[in-house]
């Protein structure tokens, strides 16, 4: 099943999504830079806070704690440097950290070396510049799971609709890299299954056909700034979360065909080396 994150540093919201079966809270802390590029699209600017990592952290329990930090910075007037927002982070009770908007290995492996092992990886994939390096970038250790943003991506590549880049082989590609570095990953967010301008339905089925493990549940399948009875959150997640795992299931029935077919075509093609070159085997 995809892992589903949820973006609010709602403690009752959390707790609502987390019962609901959401895998993920995702506190998010991102906005250096954020409304320069994204100043003519609808899309959601947070500005979480330490504060709300803890709160979440000690309002659920089996959901994990995703927490996007900044992209990599220096000391500014009243944001830490990176490694202290990391150690805050982690400090706090992040399970995963995310690090968006990067652009070059360098700033990765930076990344990777203030986090230490001490919690999972999250790269967020979503600049040309990074995509252009991906091999340098996945080669680095430490990378527990990428995520491609299709919001910033599609600016990057001077698109009118983001999920362009699920057409022109742009996700596609990056999909296949990921898999054969044996990577955990998902792409994009979904709204409510029958709402969106593109269909839930279809970018679900996407995820499924590109071996896609997590996706965000997008302002737009509940939002929280418009709807404020909690009776009526809950049920646009029990409602809403229902629906996409029954999806799911339609997804895994049809996908299966093709997963054991793979898995016999590799499975033959391996025998067959070994029978024609037995001393390379």
């Amino acid at each position: 099943m995809l892992k589903l994150m949820y973006i609010t540093n709602r403690p009752a919201v959390a707790q609502i999504a987390e019962r609901a079966g959401v895998d993920r809270i995702f506190v998010d802390m991102e906005y250096l830079g954020k409304s320069e590029r994204q100043k003519n699209m609808d899309t959601v600017q947070s500005h979480h806070s330490i504060a709300d990592i803890a709160a979440i952290r000690a309002a659920v329990s089996s959901a994990q704690v995703l927490v996007r930090i900044n992209p990599i910075h220096e000391a500014l007037p009243g944001l830490p440097a990176s490694k202290e927002e990391i150690d805050a982070a982690i400090a706090a009770g992040a399970d995963l950290l995310m690090l968006p908007y990067f652009k070059t290995p360098g700033e990765v492996e930076r990344f990777l070396q203030c986090v230490a092992g001490r919690v999972r990886t999250m790269l967020l994939v979503e600049t040309a510049e990074a995509v252009a390096q991906i091999d340098e970038i996945l080669a680095l250790s430490g990378i527990d799971e990428v995520h491609i943003g299709l919001n910033d991506l599609s600016l990057g590549y001077g698109k009118k609709f983001m999920f362009e880049l699920l057409v022109d082989g742009t996700v596609e590609q990056l999909c296949f890299k990921l898999r054969k570095r044996g990577l955990s990953y998902g792409f994009g967010g979904i709204a409510a299954l029958g709402s969106g301008m593109l269909p839930a339905e279809c970018i679900i089925r996407e995820h499924y056909r590109l071996g896609s493990g997590c996706v965000i549940l997008s302002r737009s399948f509940c939002d929280t700034s418009k709807v404020q009875e909690l009776d009526t959150v809950n049920r646009i997640f029990q409602q809403g979360v229902r629906e996409i795992r029954a999806l799911e299931a339609e997804c895994r029935s049809h996908a299966a065909y093709f997963w054991n077919n793979e898995a016999e075509l590799r499975s033959r093609v391996t025998a067959v080396c070994q029978k024609l070159y037995p001393s390379e085997a």
